[in-house]
């Protein structure tokens, strides 16, 4: 076992919608527990709504939980305020599911990388550009195009400018949340094989959320099944591809054809 990077449990998180008479309580997530080791790959799998993408954003603190604890290499992340979550914030960074929307379209490309140094107030005009290039060059767009405007990219492109944001504050942690769905399927298997080599190259660890499970399958080292908001079962890649032990894991494997009976 490698060292513990993230430390979550018990995590709970109930939405309030309407008023009066016509208000309506959705359980996001119930009792979830998830780690994540230093160098690891986690995915987090399940159908839409299973309560996914408000664990991991409650990870990052941008949606507060009801219940649970965690912690990033031994810290409290849920009693971190102000100076303190901004700092712990440079090491755990966001991949959003969509390219077009997670962009200011008034950015240039140089600036949309740069943007974290500019929060954190890191560096020098001309030394956010000379990094933003590197970043831009080693995800695959020509620094060149620098100066270019989302409107003048691809999806695939702009993830990779995404991937290059998210690299920027150096983090140890990222959290993949469903970055590869609104891609083409041609395209996909680029990002994800850049996301694996970024990680060899610096060490990265993931938290990888998605419902495809092929694209799970591929990334991930260990696996977590969530239905309804809650983790129904976890384990290493091989275990929950080719042993699943819970009849909800059993059934989506079997529907999307990534069960042990496949092969």
């Amino acid at each position: 076992m490698g060292e513990l990077l993230l430390d979550a449990r018990g995590l709970a998180k109930t939405f309030t919608s309407g008023r009066g008479g016509s208000r309506r309580e959705v359980r996001a997530v119930q009792d979830a527990s998830i780690a994540v080791e230093a160098g690891q790959t986690h995915g987090l799998v399940g159908e839409s709504g299973s309560g996914k993408s408000t664990t991991g954003r409650i990870l990052l603190r941008l949606v507060e939980p009801d219940a649970g604890t965690a912690t990033f290499r031994g810290e409290d992340l849920l009693a971190l305020e102000g100076a303190e979550l901004r700092a712990m914030r440079r090491h755990m960074q966001l991949i959003y599911q969509d390219p077009f929307s997670s962009v200011d379209p008034r950015f240039r490309a140089r600036e949309i990388v740069a943007e974290p140094w500019v929060i954190h107030g890191l560096y020098d005009r001309d030394e956010r550009g000379r990094r933003a290039d590197e970043l831009l060059e080693r995800v695959g767009i020509d620094p060149l195009l620098g100066d270019r405007r989302p409107s003048s990219f691809s999806g695939g492109q702009l993830q990779r400018i995404g991937i290059a944001r998210a690299l920027a504050l150096e983090p140890d942690l990222i959290i993949c949340d469903e970055p590869v769905s609104a891609l083409d399927v041609s395209v996909q298997g680029q990002i994800l094989n850049l996301l694996m080599d970024l990680q060899a190259e610096r060490g990265l660890s993931y938290l990888f959320i998605a419902h495809d499970l092929a694209v799970v399958r591929h990334i991930s080292d260990v696996v977590s099944v969530m239905r309804e908001g809650q983790i129904v079962e976890s384990g290493t890649r091989d275990e929950i591809f080719e042993r699943p032990q819970h009849e909800y894991t059993r059934a989506l494997l079997a529907a999307t054809g990534e069960g042990p009976a496949q092969g």
